[in-house]
């Protein structure tokens, strides 16, 4: 069923449906908006997996009873 879901003259049409529905003077700025959030996500996602795979986590950030 799926099997020919994406036949160029699809992409086409949702172009054209982009296009109407935003505007052309929008598209550019959506596009680089689109971009932007994608780089945040990348560099997020590896400074996760970095922290991650870097020290391991402290087992107790309290001071000890007897400093007290």
């Amino acid at each position: 069923m799926l099997r020919n879901a994406l036949e160029p003259w699809h992409l086409l049409v949702v172009v054209l449906v982009m296009v109407v529905l935003f505007g052309s003077k929008k598209l550019p700025d959506t596009a680089r908006a689109l971009g932007k959030s994608m780089r945040i996500l990348k560099s997020e996602t590896k400074a996760m997996k970095d922290d991650a795979a870097g020290a391991p986590a402290p087992a107790s950030t309290t001071a000890p009873d007897s400093a007290r």
